[in-house]
């Protein structure tokens, strides 16, 4: 989250708290509409902030929900990769053993 961002998600927060506050003293002073346009505001401000907290798509909190699957897709690559440096292993010891093999036959036919 940006910081732009997380300054309009606490501030959105503070404006739906504080009129909050204000909608129940306005409320209990007996002014109805006035509380009524309080709570219109307090809605104002928790939409904001839902807004703030939902990940845009492209972004990075969006990106992050997708790590899971490119996690199991990475795993998966780094087994394949660990399965074919084993054979790649048992490749070069089977071509030592072979050159060995022909340079011992070639010094006995040397003798």
């Amino acid at each position: 989250m940006t910081r732009r961002a997380k300054l309009w998600l606490y501030g959105s927060s503070l404006f739906a708290v504080f009129n909050a506050g204000y909608a129940l003293y306005v409320a209990r002073m007996g002014d109805g509409w006035h509380a009524v346009g309080h709570l219109v505001l307090v809605l104002l401000g928790m939409y904001v902030a839902w807004r703030m907290r939902r990940p845009r798509p492209g972004s990075k909190a969006a990106q992050t929900q997708a790590a899971p699957l490119f996690d199991e897709r990475l795993e998966r690559i780094e087994q394949s990769l660990d399965a074919i440096a084993v054979e790649v292993e048992r490749v070069g010891e089977g071509q030592r053993f072979v050159t060995k093999l022909g340079q011992r036959m070639a010094e006995n036919d040397s003798r």
